[in-house]
């Protein structure tokens, strides 16, 4: 154990010279100090208790004849004759690194467990849920502050208690309890807790069960989550929610009444516009007697301040129609080539009248865009009647057309007018707003362009312009460019009209008119008087006008939609119910004029579906296209 031999330390050396000295120092003072006697370092300080009959084991630090050192443990016993005088001492040294190493590690073991269960603890204490144990019983083994907060109550005080003591519904909480213990796992299980003093915070229970390493059941491990706040919010939310939704009734409502009104200011504007414009295309057109130079001019200016205020109308019923997220688009891939060849001839004669020269691309390749065709046509004509109007004489306009990004296309309308400043570029699309040119002698309403660029945004699209003042003005629109459908069919919108029939060799037809309007009435029977194959039957009411059908059996109906008594479309159900009648054509003439008024009537059955005021071309066209279709009455020769 020390490496030395017999020889090296048999009467030359004593214990204390293998002890490490500082320890043997050590031990004196010791117990000098615990038996209250001077005790002198060395071997004294190793034997003094023995030497006093005491039992003494102690530990010390003993050094090898090498140097090394190693911790022992020291059992010391005075040996005495038979007289008991002590006659010397037997000190047994036992190696003691193995037990001080085990003693480490068990220190090393024990202190990483007090670190893992501060750590553990610390969790615990610092999660925002209220965490507790309970046993399979319900009863808390252990919790946290959040917990000790929660009820009011001291850990002390809740270790041990039944869990449900601590909820207004105690048996909803034991419940709880046995579910986790049956399920093995309970979320979002809705509790309200109670507080020492009465208060109460609602919580939401997620528990689990735990078990010990052999597996067994120990019990349950459960967080209570305070979500008042979020109950209060989400009460708030269900509140904000009724709201919304009698906002939005009460925002639908408002919607229906304005589309109501002015349906009504519609068809109110059209009735007497209807006279003045149709009688006004008579006197126009009249052959006998043949208006005179200075008739000829009034009457131009009547139809003149006519068709602009019915113009007027249909674009703030268009604008409304479009901010009532009402309007309707059949979007479709639209050939710019043909929109710009349409659009060309419609605004040539406006140009011409101005001496404004037009200038459109010739587009080598076709280019076709995702656009509702009609509303294209609105834009194109909007744009290009503002660059005509606005233009200075023998001026110019010149379409472009070009990509500016992939799948995004480009038609710019560059005029030479006088240009915009920026504050009136600034107020370029506001309704109304014509930037000062209603002092001047081009009519407008302030509309068309605030239209244009809500039906471009509709079909994804943009409206923009660039201008300087006195050089002119760029205003453009990008669409979305697309590919050429596969099979381009018949537009049936440019369909050629029927043509008017000759008298000559023609039997006579038949028209019913039924309407209760005395100018209407004899609006329609001067411009029918001008055909000599037409007889015309009329009637003031939905009821008269049925039973006059059923009699005369006229070829084509023409039916206005607000009849006293019945309306038109009651008259028209009458009229396909019955067999005499079910057959003829009725055309609807009304001043009914919204897109869903429009849309009702085809709808219901209507063969066509007119709005006043009459345009006697388009009015003849669809009258004679009625007539075309119309068959002869079954039973007829």
């Amino acid at each position: 154990m020390l490496g030395y031999a017999a020889a090296d330390v048999m009467n030359k050396i004593t214990p204390a010279d293998i002890s490490d000295p500082q320890e043997v120092i050590v031990r004196a003072k010791a117990l000098s100090a615990e038996l209250g006697t001077p005790i002198t370092p060395g071997f004294e300080a190793l034997v003094f208790k023995a030497s006093r009959g005491i039992e003494d084991i102690y530990e010390l630090t003993y050094i090898r004849k090498d140097g090394s050192r190693f911790p022992a443990v020291v059992s010391v016993t005075a040996l005495r004759d038979a007289e008991n005088a002590i006659i010397g001492y037997l000190l047994i040294g036992t190696d003691n690194s193995a037990r001080k190493q085990v003693e480490a590690e068990q220190k090393k073991l024990d202190q990483r467990l007090r670190d893992q269960q501060f750590y553990t603890r610390s969790l615990i204490e610092s999660n925002i849920d209220a965490l507790m144990t309970t046993d399979p019983l319900g009863i808390i083994t252990d919790v946290n502050k959040q917990m000790e907060a929660l009820t009011e109550c001291t850990r002390d005080e809740l270790i041990g208690a039944p869990f449900k003591n601590y909820f207004t519904d105690p048996e909803r909480a034991e419940a709880g309890i046995k579910l986790v213990l049956s399920e093995k796992k309970v979320t979002d299980y809705e509790l309200t807790a109670r507080a020492r003093d009465g208060k109460m915070t609602v919580v939401s229970y997620n528990a689990t069960t735990f078990y010990d390493r052999e597996r067994r059941l120990q019990g349950v491990f459960a967080a209570a989550r305070d979500i008042t706040e979020r109950k209060r919010l989400d009460q708030v939310l269900q509140e904000k929610n009724i709201e919304l939704v009698g906002a939005k009734i009460a925002a639908e409502k408002a919607n229906l009444a304005k589309s109501d009104f002015l349906s009504s200011m519609s068809h109110e504007l059209r009735s007497p516009l209807n006279a003045i414009l149709g009688f006004a295309q008579l006197m126009e057109s009249a052959s006998t007697p043949v208006p005179t130079a200075f008739q000829a001019e009034r009457i131009a200016q009547i139809l003149k301040a006519g068709w602009h205020l019915l113009n007027l109308i249909n674009e703030i019923l268009d604008l409304a129609t479009i901010e009532s997220g009402k309007v309707s688009l059949s979007v479709e891939p639209v050939s710019l080539a043909d929109v710009m060849l349409e659009c060309q001839a419609m605004m040539a004669p406006q140009a011409q009248s101005r001496g404004i020269t037009m200038s459109f691309p010739r587009l080598n390749t076709p280019i076709f865009v995702h656009a509702d065709r009609t509303r294209l046509k609105q834009i194109v004509i909007n744009l290009l009647s503002n660059a005509i109007k606005y233009n200075r004489l023998q001026g110019s306009v010149v379409v472009e057309c070009a990509a500016v990004a992939p799948e995004r296309v480009r038609i710019s309308f560059r005029d030479t007018g006088a240009g915009l400043t920026p504050e009136k570029m600034a107020q370029l699309f506001q309704p109304f707003n014509r930037l000062g040119q209603e002092a001047g002698g081009v009519v407008g309403t302030g509309i068309g362009l605030v239209v244009t660029r809500q039906l471009a945004e509709l079909m994804q699209g943009a409206v923009g312009v660039e201008s300087t003042a006195g050089e002119g003005s760029v205003f453009w629109v990008e669409l979305r460019a697309t590919t050429a459908p596969a099979k381009l069919s018949d537009d049936p919108v440019a369909a050629t009209p029927a043509k008017a029939r000759s008298a000559t060799g023609a039997r006579d037809r038949t028209l019913l008119y039924v309407e209760d309007n005395p100018a209407n009435m004899k609006l329609v029977e001067q411009i029918i008087a001008r055909r000599a194959d037409l007889k015309l039957l009329t009637a003031v009411n939905g009821t008269l006008g049925f039973e006059l059908a059923r009699s005369a059996r006229p070829d084509v109906i023409l039916m206005d939609i607000n009849l006293p008594g019945i309306s038109g479309f009651d008259a028209l159900k009458l009229l396909r119910e019955c067999k005499v009648t079910a057959h003829i054509p009725v055309v609807a003439l009304s001043a009914n004029a919204m897109p869903n008024d429009i849309a009702k009537g085809l709808a219901a059955g209507f063969f066509s579906y007119l709005t006043k005021p009459i345009k006697v071309a388009e009015f003849m066209g669809t009258l004679d296209a009625a007539l075309t279709a119309a068959e002869p009455p079954r039973g007829a020769g």
